[in-house]
């Protein structure tokens, strides 16, 4: 019996898991947000190096221990040594790696100890390899590179391409452009379903979702979004059952019932959301608006907003710790 009690006193001790930390890409201030997502408070301010350094996409490891932030230097023409993607320790925020990925990378996506990454500037999709830092590949792809969205599987990487409204579909096995197809005007992000059997574009000056069949790669349905929505970044939730679509200059997330592909509810939040994640519990929602310089906490159950957290200027992209 003592040794009973004497358990039950010790599993009331033992400390909780630690709510994830949230962290947010502000591209004009060039620093990272760090807040906590259990009281919603900001626990670090990280600079970016070198001065003039813009960091956008952002993504963690698959294991949560690395954070990825891509920066590049706008005010050169051309490449600068500003351009690249930087490892961060994700509880200590010091500097891990810098990688090589080309000029001007804006979004990339980590899989499987490579790096994929969109240089705008170039037309090039770069593909690096983390171990050893060495560029695999650079390949050609639509003007003006935006978006990169990896399979589930890790087989297909989509770039889309935002002024010739193209997706290029990289086989990652031969590393080669096997595939292009049109979508809406100025596709911004691709995102698969959990399935891998659809990947959704947007398409920002569309006002649309592309729903893609990717297997074929091929689109099979258009999703319009309200008047004025302007969509720009979006995330499935973890059940995959709702597409949550931010919709930058429209200042509002539409939802999209991923079984149906229609819209169910239309929400506002800050001003100018173009990052957004969610939740591991699919409870909560974040919104990163790059010109109140805030991100906007949502309800899913309720969806409303129960928060608003300050960040940088220029709020660009948020990702949520496991």
């Amino acid at each position: 019996m003592r040794a009973l009690s004497a358990l039950f006193l010790l599993l009331l001790a033992a400390p909780l898991g630690a709510a994830p930390l949230a962290y947010v890409s502000n591209e004009v201030a060039g620093t990272v947000t760090v807040f906590d997502t259990a009281t919603n408070q900001v626990v670090s301010t990280v600079k970016m190096t070198p001065p003039g350094a813009r960091p956008r996409g952002i993504q963690l490891s698959a294991d949560g221990k690395r954070l990825y932030v891509a920066l590049s230097d706008l005010s050169h023409p051309t490449r600068s040594p500003a351009d690249s993607i930087v490892a961060l320790d994700a509880r200590t925020f010091k500097e891990i790696q810098r990688f090589d990925a080309g000029s001007d990378p804006e979004r990339f996506v980590v899989s499987r100890d490579r790096l994929y990454v969109a240089n705008e500037d170039a037309g090039l999709a770069t593909v690096t390899d983390v171990r050893t830092n060495k560029v695999l590949a650079s390949l050609v792809v639509g003007i003006e590179p935006e978006g990169v969205g990896v399979s589930p599987d890790g087989r297909w990487v989509y770039v889309t391409a935002e002024t010739s409204n193209t997706v290029s579909v990289i086989d990652t096995r031969s590393l080669k452009v096997v595939s292009t197809f049109l979508v809406g005007l100025r596709p911004r992000v691709a995102v698969f379903s959990p399935d891998g059997k659809k990947a959704y574009v947007t398409a920002e000056i569309g006002g649309t979702v592309e729903v893609v069949d990717a297997v074929r790669h091929q689109v099979v349905r258009t999703i319009r979004l309200p008047p004025r929505s302007k969509p720009v970044g979006a995330v499935f939730s973890p059940d995959g059952q709702r597409l949550y679509v931010a919709n930058g200059h429209g200042n509002s997330v539409s939802v999209i019932d991923a079984r149906t592909d229609t819209v169910t509810a239309t929400l506002p939040v800050g001003r100018r959301p173009w990052g957004i994640a969610v939740s591991p519990d699919g409870k909560r929602l974040y919104t990163a608006n790059g010109l109140s310089g805030d991100v906007s906490v949502i309800d899913t159950a309720t969806l409303k907003v129960i928060a608003t957290i300050p960040a940088g200027e220029g709020a660009w992209g948020v990702e949520i710790g496991r």
